[in-house]
């Protein structure tokens, strides 16, 4: 359930002023709204729909860790360079070609033979997205005068809320309905008729627009980042499966030295050009790098908490799909509701704390969800979830809105497009690390050999213990905060050109979001 609809990696100004006159510009937002919609349902529906996959294609847990993560690590590795490549070669073009290629992607998905298949297909569909995602609020920014574009940026941020709440009820009622007998594959299916839509309005009503000052590519950059990533997530997704060979350790400890080499590779790249793909200077901010720190960690624990939840419910306590989508519909609610009052009343007036207390909410949330599931232990209700999560969902709302102006509120004007870039990249990191250290928090606390009337209690027991390890990221993640500012600065916008990070608690008005 974690995902971004990113800031522009870059926010030059477009090519061509903005036409308030040209009424196909409404057209165009429909449409890059409906996209950034599909990429963020198609993350929320796929948790609900795992045991479905499970058991029609025999996965092995791996892979299902594998069709969730590796999304979220091919999202990651291409969301900086998509953005580029649209202030280079043309948004409406990039736009275009990804959303061409998820929706090839999505149909790949639905047919997949077996489960390598839909692993290949799954990084496909996240590699596209990223080329496809970046290029949405790029465009509106592009096309919208900068006096409509509170309205713009409003109404993206209620789709983004809808995208949250209908994902996994959505994902419910396609694998519930079992439509034609196709099980699960809908969930991937749907998105061909709302693509194929896209492609051919996107051509007609969406306008072409550059950045004069676009950034260059920096390939060696994402080939290093992916490989380090790969090579710290693989082993952890297969080490439980395989009895933690050498390689394995060897692998996680190898990831670190690509990580110092790419380090130095974007040193070199920053003197040379200008353009690395991570502008190491921005760690030098204090309040940025903190933040960073906070983005992944958090990440990490939304990536352990989702997976576990619903393998929790429907492996677990044996609910149905439906019954296990429609159980989190009170917790994306609450999410909605706090984002909205933290960023328009409580920041500005209690700044860092009201972050600060939202991760506490969450502890509390979670504490109460690991005293019910031991005290109620398989008769469990949905009603019986429904405060923790609420409890849980408000702390995140709390967090996830204002967490960006936090974040960026102190870096330089002139870094503010790499800055957003790379605050949503490092979280879809977290969701990919936290998704691969599921084998190790909830598998690894399970017997290899249970009888069928062990099997329930043995989630529930390894369903516990892993929401102590999300408790424990949240503490540290209370304590990182300490570095974040006080109160995030504001600053104005000197012109359509210019980011700045405003009291609505985005660069230029233009939301992170995390789904």
């Amino acid at each position: 359930m974690t995902s971004s609809a990113p800031l522009p990696s870059t926010a030059a100004a477009p090519t061509v002023s903005p036409d308030p006159s040209d009424r196909r510009r409404w057209f165009a937002l429909a449409i890059v709204m409906t996209a950034a919609f599909m990429d963020l349902v198609d993350v929320t529906i796929v948790n609900i729909a795992i045991p479905s996959i499970k058991l029609d294609t025999g996965a092995s847990f791996s892979s299902i860790q594998w069709i969730v993560a590796g999304y979220a690590l091919a999202f990651a590795a291409g969301l900086i360079t998509g953005g580029r490549l649209g202030d280079i070669y043309g948004r409406k073009r990039v736009f275009l070609i990804g959303i061409g290629g998820f929706t090839v992607a999505s149909a790949l998905c639905g047919f997949a033979a077996n489960p390598e298949m839909l692993v290949v297909s799954r990084l496909l569909q996240g590699g596209t997205a990223a080329l496809m995602v970046p290029q949405v609020l790029s465009i509106a920014h592009a096309t919208f005068p900068a006096h409509e574009r509170g309205k713009v940026f409003g109404l993206f941020g209620a789709i983004i809320g809808l995208g949250s709440v209908s994902g996994p009820l959505l994902g419910a009622l396609l694998t519930e309905w079992n439509i034609a007998g196709l099980e699960w594959r809908p969930i991937f299916l749907i998105n061909l008729p709302v693509g194929i839509a896209g492609l051919i309005l996107g051509r007609r009503y969406i306008t072409e627009s550059k950045s004069p000052k676009a950034l260059r590519l920096d390939l060696v950059g994402v080939v290093l980042v992916t490989l380090a990533m790969l090579m710290l997530i693989y082993p952890l997704t297969r080490g439980e499966e395989l009895g933690w060979p050498l390689w394995g350790y060897l692998s996680m400890a190898g990831s670190i030295l690509v990580f110092g080499v790419l380090v130095l590779f974007e040193r070199a790249k920053a003197r040379r050009d200008g353009s690395p793909l991570v502008e190491l200077s921005l760690f030098r901010v204090k309040s940025f790098a903190a933040g960073i720190a906070v983005q992944l960690t958090f990440g990490i624990g939304l990536g352990i908490f989702f997976l576990v939840w619903t393998l929790y419910m429907q492996e677990g306590l044996g609910w149905t799909a439906l019954r296990a989508g429609t159980t989190g519909i009170p917790f994306s609610i609450a999410v909605s509701f706090a984002a909205g009052i933290s960023v328009q009343k409580l920041v500005p007036r209690f700044g860092r704390k009201v972050l600060q207390a939202g991760a506490l909410l969450m502890i509390a949330g979670l504490l109460l969800y690991i005293w019910e599931s031991g005290h109620y232990g398989m008769g469990i209700t949905s009603w019986q979830m429904a405060l923790p999560l609420v409890v849980m969902g408000v702390g995140m709302g709390l967090i996830a809105a204002p967490l960006a102006d936090a974040v960026l509120s102190e870096v330089p004007k002139e870094h503010a497009g790499s800055a957003s870039g790379l605050f949503n990249t490092v979280q879809q990191m977290g969701s990919a690390l936290g998704l691969g250290l599921v084998s190790v928090v909830f598998i690894g606390a399970m017997s290899d050999k249970l009888t069928p009337p062990q099997i329930g209690p043995a989630f529930a027991d390894a369903f516990e213990q892993s929401l102590w390890w999300v408790v424990g990221v949240l503490a540290v993640i209370f304590l990182l905060m300490f570095a974040l500012p006080a109160r995030p600065k504001q600053h104005v916008e000197a012109g359509d050109g210019d980011v700045a990070a405003e009291p609505s608690g985005e660069p230029s008005g233009e939301p992170a979001l995390t789904h």
